[in-house]
């Protein structure tokens, strides 16, 4: 079983940058492919980045590209989500998501067992 609990949401402006985290526990982290979801209001839930294979390899949804960074601290079972630049549109309730199966899948809710309860990112304009 693992647990993961996410932190560091908040209000900010359109530009300015936000760090979310994700701690995970019951695995070490190093085990698992793990990625953020994003569920702005009123859709559905949708793939913001993905890391495999100990960050081997990594992988962002086209909004992001540039601007997003996942990384992850195998060491202290932490997975971040660093965004940079944001807009409006990047309001979203946003999850961590994790599985021990490591896979060419990626983007998908299905791909991941494991999920937290989310942390909300409200950027203003």
């Amino acid at each position: 079983q693992v647990q993961l609990v996410e932190s560091g949401g908040g209000l900010v402006q359109a530009g300015d940058s936000l760090r979310v985290s994700c701690a995970a526990s019951g695995r070490p982290l190093s085990s698992l492919a793990v990625s953020w979801f994003r569920q702005p209001p009123g859709h559905m839930r949708e793939f913001v980045a993905a890391s495999k294979w100990s960050g081997a390899n990594t992988y962002y949804a086209d909004p992001v590209k540039g601007r997003f960074t996942i990384s992850r601290d195998d060491t202290n079972n932490m997975v971040h989500l660093q965004m940079n630049n944001l807009k409006p549109e990047d309001t979203a309730v946003y999850y961590c998501a994790a599985d021990t199966t490591q896979t060419s899948s990626y983007k998908w809710v299905g791909d991941y067992a494991y999920w937290g309860r989310g942390t909300q990112v409200t950027v203003s304009s």
